[in-house]
Order: C-alpha cells, then sequence, then structure tokens
C-alpha cells in the first residue's frame, strides 16, 4: 500500500507510481469528496484543446425549446 504524509502546510504529495499511472501534470485540478472518514482526490476531465471553440457559429434556428418536450 503506498503512504502520503500531511505536511504542516496542508500539503499532501501523491506518490509517483500513481502520478504516472494516472498521466498527471504540475497543476491537474481535483475534486475533493469527502464521506465520513474517507477522502478521495478525483481528477477533473478537461476538453482537449482542439475540440475549444467548436460549436462557434452553429446554427440554433432549429433547437427544440422546453415548451416542445412533455
Amino acid at each position: 500500500m503506498l503512504e502520503a504524509t500531511l505536511s504542516n502546510q496542508n500539503q499532501v504529495v501523491i506518490p509517483k507510481e500513481i502520478v504516472d499511472s494516472l498521466h498527471l501534470q504540475a497543476g491537474q485540478t481535483f475534486d475533493v469528496v469527502l464521506k465520513e472518514n474517507f477522502i478521495a482526490l478525483v481528477p477533473q476531465q478537461t476538453l482537449p484543446k482542439s475540440l475549444r471553440g467548436i460549436l462557434k457559429g452553429a446554427n440554433t434556428d432549429n433547437i427544440r425549446d422546453r415548451s416542445d418536450r412533455i
């Protein structure tokens, strides 16, 4: 089992084995989930830069409105 220690600045270092296996990088953001005595760090997924702006200028004239729903 891997181990981590909380520093006096409230920082935890993620073991290298986990960083490598999840392909984490410096600056990675995480969601922190707390359930009773359990803490989970869930890496936030980001869209690839190649997808940014893909819908810019899309035609939205024929989009269903809420009034069309049952």
